[in-house]
């Protein structure tokens, strides 16, 4: 299926790719700025932005526009049948409990990974990230655990479309440099990103699978501080491993 079939209808794109333009970095719009960020005239910007006001799913305070509680409703209904957020959970909230850091499962989509479940530490600071936050893949031990399980094919055309950024200084720089770590995630079943996305942050991920395919990676978020990184693979690895066969096993239960 494509855009060039004769089922497709436009106003549909750019209806969701005006919902799509409000993010957690931009939660309030003029007009101007989704005209800009969706290639629309600011005219028909207006237009659409007016109609989803008028249907609930936009407000405005003269000026800006933000997304209101009803937008909430285009998602609920996949989370809702979602089985494996719920099958996740308790096993998350275990680890979480046990190794006292936060646990998280992701999926992915497209050149991203969504956060389909989380569970945080007992700790007053922590990353804000919540169910539904989205991250480049390649940045993440999370994606490059999910990018490794891809076919040959798929991974490839995953990797030539990733735009590299330099959130860090640690961030990998080059495309074989992170085609590496992706190549060492598949060997050894698990991945490690220390101080790549985020400053004074590590992630360590291992995939979970239904039915022998790779469905999600299951993650925990690590202070810097904690362990070195010689250290994980024994303290943190096994009982993240067990948490995400723990999960697994459940899903093919179901």
């Amino acid at each position: 299926m494509g855009a060039d079939g004769g089922y497709y209808v436009k106003s549909a794109e750019k209806t969701l790719a005006v919902l799509s333009s409000f993010t957690p970095e931009h939660p309030r719009l003029s007009v101007s700025s989704v005209a800009a960020a969706t290639e629309l005239s600011r005219a028909a910007a207006r237009r659409f932005l007016l109609t989803l006001c008028d249907l609930g799913y936009l407000r405005c305070d003269g000026t800006l526009f933000e997304l209101a509680p009803r937008s909430l409703d285009i998602g609920s209904a996949f989370l809702a049948t979602l089985t494996l957020p719920s099958v996740a959970e308790p096993h998350l909230k275990a680890l979480a409990a046990e190794l006292g850091e936060t646990t998280s499962l992701c999926v992915l989509d497209g050149l991203q990974v969504v956060y389909v479940a989380r569970v945080t530490a007992p700790r007053l600071v922590h990353v804000s990230v919540q169910v539904g936050t989205r991250f480049p893949a390649w940045a993440t031990s999370m994606g490059r655990v999910l990018i490794a399980a891809l076919e040959p094919n798929e991974r490839e055309a995953h990797l030539a479309a990733v735009e590299l950024r330099q959130f860090t200084p640690h961030s990998v720089a080059s495309l074989n440099e992170l085609r590496e770590e992706v190549e060492l995630a598949g060997r050894r079943g698990w991945a490690r990103v220390s101080d790549e996305l985020e400053g004074g942050l590590r992630g360590v991920a291992v995939p979970v699978s239904r039915a022998g395919k790779v469905v999600a990676a299951a993650n925990v978020s690590l202070q810097m501080h904690r362990d070195p990184d010689e250290s994980v693979e024994e303290t943190v690895v096994p009982q993240l491993r067990s948490a995400a066969e723990k999960i697994t096993a459940d899903l093919n239960v179901r």
